[in-house]
């Protein structure tokens, strides 16, 4: 018998209430080479990089050796960003739910939180005399702008260091806006349109490019022209040659350009396997980037150098947490009979009782589920996967027959239903069950028979 609407939304309403055991499957100890050390900035002496790593703020000596946590909390804390003078750290986090820019001394400390706006915010410069911070944050476009109010379209902001209302900078998006020394202006990379940041090899009219705003003039100045992707640029000491990331030679490397000579471009790198990410640089000429999950650093014509780096910890993120299902739900499934619920949180599939209390995993995995469907007998799921870099539909179903319901099963089994080179998605039993339709590649429907 079908649930009232009344049932059902009590029903959901006890479902998000289910709680969570999540446990990371992590060494304990010292890491002597820890990987996926992310954001790396280096200091402005070139002395120190603060880094991300595991959701808390890292600075280790740029010269290698043992890293030392600046923030521990259970947010999420990244981008760091260096003052000019490099007493202060800015960086986003969502300790209060959604990123806000967060402040803290360099040397360690209380770190101040400096947005409240509900958009994330991402810092990315301070001004050229440390006393605000620029930020990008899709708030709330100027009436001249023709570009479609979204997300994906931030604007660029400032907010004062020692606190206070934030102001608008550019109502255009203006990613990894730095500013240069003399404070006239400011080098960022565009967004024309929603693509992946960690895409590689795009190349489209939205690929993004490099461009100089002048501060005096109000004038943006297009400096870059690849077809491919252009980023993360960052100003060098006489404020006209510049640094970037640009797939030019096929995978993401360094190269070096100017203001004045913007057709000129020299590469400074020359990685093949894997792409270059988050460019920085100290004054004294020290690059610092992030390669295959470590930090290198490169100084003048010498080859780049991988940073030794040595994280010493507790082990904390071994320790099971029970995890509240109170939000982030991305989509629902009644079961045929009414008395379950399948959902995706935090990109895997579970099932609980429409009763509360009650919810069984049905996959754990390093990638993503979505789209769950129920099988008319409500024994099965199938869903979309993403295994091997590769969208595919598996179905997970009840193994012993004395088990009606997979919020109390005690064996589950998980077969492919269609799995090929192509992107499979949003899978639908049919009425009796016997076949799976799916989308191929997003525009093809296609069906499959079980048997």
């Amino acid at each position: 018998m079908p649930l009232s609407r009344r049932a059902l939304l009590r029903a959901l309403s006890l479902s998000l209430l289910l709680p969570v055991v999540l446990a990371a499957a992590l060494p304990l100890g010292a890491q002597d080479r820890p990987l996926w050390l992310r954001y790396p900035a280096v200091s402005p002496d070139g002395g120190t990089i603060a880094f991300c790593y595991r959701g808390d703020i890292y600075k280790v000596p740029a010269a290698g050796g043992q890293a030392f946590p600046l923030t521990i909390s259970e947010a999420y804390d990244y981008a760091p960003v260096w003052s000019h003078d490099g007493k202060w750290i800015a960086f986003a986090s969502d300790r209060f739910g959604d990123f806000d820019v967060f402040v803290m001394p360099a040397g360690g400390g209380e770190a101040r939180r400096l947005t409240f706006h509900s958009a994330a915010d991402l810092p990315s410069s301070f001004s050229a005399d440390d006393k605000a911070v620029l930020f990008s944050s899709a708030r709330q476009d100027t009436a001249a702008n023709v570009q479609f109010p979204m997300g994906t379209f931030p604007e660029l902001y400032s907010v004062p260091v020692t606190g206070g209302e934030a102001s608008l900078v550019l109502t255009q998006p203006a990613i990894a806006a730095v500013v240069d020394q003399s404070g006239t202006k400011i080098l960022y990379h565009d967004q024309k349109g929603y693509e992946n940041d960690w895409r590689k090899h795009h190349t489209s009219a939205i690929a993004r490019d490099i461009w100089v705003y002048d501060l005096k003039t109000k004038k943006n100045t297009q400096v870059t022209t690849f077809p491919g992707e252009d980023r993360d640029p960052v100003f060098d000491a006489n404020g006209d040659d510049f640094y970037y990331l640009s797939e030019q030679n096929g995978s993401f490397n360094v190269y070096k350009s100017s203001i004045s000579r913007p057709a000129v471009s020299t590469a400074v790198t020359s990685f093949t396997k894997n792409p270059v990410r988050f460019l920085s640089r100290a004054e004294n000429g020290v690059l610092c980037f992030g390669y295959d999950g470590e930090i290198y650093t490169k100084a003048g014509p010498a080859e780049p150098r991988r940073v030794e780096v040595r994280v010493a910890e507790d082990g904390r993120q071994v320790l099971k947490q029970t995890v509240p299902v109170s939000g982030g739900i991305r989509e629902m499934r009644l079961s045929p009979n009414g008395k379950e619920l399948a959902y995706v949180f935090r990109g895997e599939i579970f099932v609980g009782s429409v009763e509360g209390g009650l919810a069984k995993r049905v996959t754990n995995t390093p990638g993503q589920e979505r789209s769950v469907s129920f099988s008319p007998d409500g024994r099965s799921v199938v869903y979309a996967a993403e295994r091997d870099n590769n969208w595919n539909v598996y179905k997970t179903s009840i193994v012993r027959k004395e088990e009606p319901y997979f919020y109390v099963s005690t064996v589950l089994s998980e077969e492919p239903v269609i799995a090929t080179a192509a992107e499979e998605f949003q899978p639908e039993f049919s009425p009796d069950g016997k076949e799976v339709a799916y989308l191929e590649d997003r525009v093809i429907l296609k069906v499959v028979n079980l048997a």
